[in-house]
């Protein structure tokens, strides 16, 4: 015989939780939430005995454990849901608390486009993560954000996807750069010797880039620079060259200071958004906000 047990969560105990997951520690969390720290202790104790299991590590950060990032992500979900709720009543602009909403976004999105579309939607505290496109679902897989922006159409268990577009690549460098390195043009050779960089481990755009255009295999040298627009900055500088969207780099194109390598190969990288479905109508507004800044900002022809 199964016995049911009837879980009963106190939603400030859950907001205690939430509070110290997203700023580390209790400290933090106390002040957020206006209370002494020995009060929020005393909120995860009592979470913990509800739920018979231990849900947070202290340390510097502290973390969750499994149970915890399980009750951080229905705190999560049910605050969404209440905001969507609200919307939908009309009450949403009177509400006092602001839903944290965590996303995964690949850095140069970020950098290019995503932006404006956050802007146009101020109904949520946004919780953005870092990751390349072609990894950014996996967060999804793992519940651990509510939505992404990824490389890929297939659509997460329990998500939807839509297309946004293409993000416009265009290997480039600085005049100077391109008389040392390609004082003959660019040639397959040179490539090989000449520095490129690349933004982590999981940047593929300047290997992609040099199959499609040479079809071949080069394994240039490289400098490692995890960021946007420290890309630009270095590619200006002649660090090296390197994949950069055309839209951060159209005015340097078009003021010569930074010149294409092949201007009939750019790189185009489709983008999907996937939401989840459970969370769906909370992030409706969200998703027409990113589907209206994409379709402004992206190619968009049909890969």
């Amino acid at each position: 015989m199964i016995r049911k047990i009837n879980l009963v969560l106190d939603y400030d105990h859950l907001s205690a939780l939430s509070a110290i997951l997203r700023t580390g520690s209790f400290e933090k969390a106390a002040r957020q939430l206006g209370l002494t720290p020995s009060a929020i202790s005393q909120r995860i104790k009592a979470l913990e005995e509800r739920v018979g299991a231990v849900l947070v590590v202290r340390g510097q950060p502290c973390r969750p454990t499994l149970a915890g990032q399980r009750l951080f992500r229905h705190a999560e979900e049910v605050a969404l849901l209440e905001a969507g709720l609200g919307r939908d009543l009309g009450e949403f602009a009177g509400m006092a608390k602001t839903p944290s909403l965590r996303l995964a976004v690949n850095a140069d999105s970020l950098a290019t486009w995503f932006v404006p579309a956050m802007a146009a939607v101020d109904a949520f505290l946004y919780d953005l993560v870092l990751d390349d496109q072609d990894h950014s679902a996996e967060w999804l897989r793992r519940g651990e954000v509510r939505a992404a922006v990824t490389g890929s159409s297939q659509a997460v268990q329990g998500c939807d996807c839509l297309y946004l577009g293409r993000l416009r690549y265009f290997a480039t460098a600085s005049p100077d750069f391109m008389a040392r390195w390609f004082p003959d043009g660019v040639t397959a050779e040179r490539l090989a010797v000449a520095p490129t960089m690349t933004f982590n481990t999981k940047d593929t755009l300047q290997s992609r880039w040099l199959a499609l255009a040479f079809a071949m295999d080069i394994s240039p040298p490289t400098h490692w620079l995890p960021s946007s627009h420290g890309f630009v900055d270095a590619t200006l500088a002649g660090v090296g060259w390197g994949m950069n969207p055309e839209i951060l780099v159209s005015n340097e194109i078009t003021g010569s200071r930074l010149l294409m390598l092949l201007p009939d190969r750019p790189l185009d990288i489709p983008l999907y958004w996937h939401w989840s479905r459970s969370a769906g109508p909370a992030l409706k507004v969200l998703t027409e906000a990113v589907l209206a800044t994409a379709r402004r900002l992206l190619v968009q022809d049909h890969p």
